[in-house]
């Protein structure tokens, strides 16, 4: 895995880190959750996005 990729795992994970905290605090939507998660997989490509659900 390149220095690049290693680093768009990292932002997603700290992404969907913050999605989750939002979510739990029910400051958005499950709808909205899912929306956004999709544009950060298309957005930073994770190769390791199963693990992480």
């Amino acid at each position: 895995m390149s220095q690049t990729q290693i680093t768009n795992e990292i932002k997603y994970k700290m992404a969907l880190s913050l999605l989750r905290s939002l979510l739990e605090k029910g400051l958005i939507t499950l709808s909205e959750y899912k929306e956004v998660d999709a544009i950060n997989q298309r957005l930073y490509k994770p190769q390791l996005v199963e693990v992480y659900m």
